[in-house]
């Protein structure tokens, strides 16, 4: 802080014990020393209190930057959501689409209503149909299946 050396200080003393004297001495030491304890704490709060407020101004930008990335986070996650959605979506009605042209509208719709509910849950699903004729029109999965089916007719 400042500059003083040994002699300064001995300079200082011999001066204070003459101006003041050798019996209030003792006294306005210790007085000086509260003091200065006094000003040495009060600097320590000053810069506590400096450095939590720079840290709290920290932690402000850094909560900031995490909301702005979890905001552009879900952001990309729901378009990327909505687009599988409608990709689905497609799909599933070009599934019913083939489903529905393989099958004769009038008869589809009259077996449907004179169904029970029981028989109705147990029918394939669009997606399962779909599947399914995959299966049988000549996929790799669809291939193995005839051989299966060769294979135990033949035994």
């Amino acid at each position: 802080m400042f500059d003083i050396g040994f002699s300064e200080l001995m300079v200082i003393a011999i001066v204070a014990l003459i101006v003041i004297g050798p019996e209030r001495l003792p006294k306005v030491a210790r007085t000086l020393g509260h003091l200065f304890g006094r000003m040495q704490r009060y600097v320590n709060d000053v810069k506590a209190d400096i450095s939590r407020e720079m840290e709290f101004e920290e932690l402000k930008k850094l909560q900031t930057t995490v909301q702005d990335a979890a905001r552009a986070f879900e952001t990309s996650v729901t378009r990327e959501v909505n687009a599988t959605e409608s990709e689905l979506q497609k799909i599933a009605q070009e599934a019913n689409a083939a489903v529905s042209s393989d099958a004769p509208p009038a008869a589809a719709s009259s077996a449907v209503e004179d169904t029970p509910a029981s028989a109705v849950a147990g029918q394939l699903t669009a997606a399962e149909a779909s599947a399914q004729m995959q299966l049988e029109l000549g996929s790799p999965a669809g291939d193995k299946r005839a051989e299966d089916q060769g294979a135990a007719g033949a035994r």
